[in-house]
């Protein structure tokens, strides 16, 4: 089969398109015919050897597909082939067959098409865990989110108008607001002039949450925008800077800096993870979510994809085929 190949960790441009071993059938397996592949930002720092993980090489990487059973090992009882799933995982998502752990794998619904089901997981998903568990947001709070027409920002902004928030959505150019906007954001803004603009639209109160996936300058306005008992949600580091933070604003602003790692989330609480997809799916199907799909591009095309996702020049989900 054909797949995307790391043989050592470097630049997104030496990935390789090539043949790779079709996955083994192992105990509780499932093996995936891939229809839609996600692409997620971590997916870029991984292969370069910037993430948290780093698994040995040569390796395949990629978290989300969605696409059809084509195989199942012993012991396996949830799934039969030709059943419509998609599964997460650490690796092997960036080929045309993907084996994942039984529990690792999910029914997709009639309704819920290969591409979005690829966005509702990591993107939505972290977006999900963030707002609910971390950030415990509550109707009639103010949310704001930075990056917001990025593919966890969009997610962002329409979770937090699911839970009855007014969502106040960040980005950086005209266009990229137009699609926080398009999201369903109350008030969408750029990053000129961003604490008084916050302080603005809050009518001085502060923000309730703060959605940031971005860091450096935008965490340092945060910072300081926060409302008494606030949270603010750190994701990731998006501009590539990660800021530091002076404790004092939080002793005298009263609020909160919540670290979100969604993997570890799933990891360590299967059926809290478990039950947030199958709200999120909920929302969808009653259209109250509706993940904004920018492009869906060959698969031999990852590395300049992930190229521009680490540029920060994508807006909305990305999605790779086979």
């Amino acid at each position: 089969m054909k797949a995307i190949v790391a043989r050592d960790y470097g630049p997104l441009d030496q990935l390789d398109y090539a043949d790779w071993p079709e996955p083994e059938i192992g105990p509780k397996t499932v093996v995936i015919d891939a229809a839609m592949i996600g692409v997620n930002y971590p997916d870029g720092l991984l292969v370069q050897g910037l993430y948290q993980m780093k698994p040995e090489t040569p390796f395949v990487p990629g978290m989300e597909v969605a696409g059809r059973v084509s195989a199942i090992g012993e012991g396996v009882t949830r799934f039969k082939v030709g059943d419509r799933v998609g599964s997460v995982s650490a690796l092997g998502a960036y080929a045309e067959k993907v084996a994942a752990d039984e529990s690792a794998v999910m029914p997709l619904p009639h309704g819920l098409t290969d591409e979005d089901a690829c966005a509702l997981m990591c993107g939505f998903g972290t977006a999900h865990h963030a707002l609910k568990q971390r950030g415990q947001l509550q109707p009639g709070e103010t949310l704001c989110v930075l990056g917001a027409s990025g593919a966890t920002g969009v997610a962002a902004v329409q979770i937090g108008k699911a839970m009855g928030a007014k969502v106040i959505a960040v980005a950086s150019t005209p266009e990229k607001q137009n699609v926080a906007k398009q999201a369903g954001a109350d008030v969408v803004l750029g990053y000129d002039n961003l604490k008084d603009a916050l302080k603005q639209a809050t009518g001085g109160k502060g923000v309730d949450v703060a959605f940031d996936p971005v860091g450096g300058e935008g965490f340092d306005v945060l910072s300081r925008s926060m409302g008494w008992g606030g949270r603010l949600l750190v994701i990731g580091f998006a501009s590539g800077t990660i800021p530091k933070l002076p404790v004092n604003l939080t002793l005298v602003k009263g609020y909160s800096v919540v670290g979100v790692f969604w993997g570890a989330f799933t990891a360590k609480e299967p059926k809290a993870n478990a039950d947030n997809m199958k709200e999120l799916i909920g929302w969808y199907l009653e259209s109250k979510i509706k993940p904004v799909i920018e492009g869906i591009y060959p698969l031999s095309e990852a590395p300049a994809i992930l190229k521009r996702v680490l540029g920060r020049g994508a807006t909305g989900k990305i999605v790779l085929k086979p």
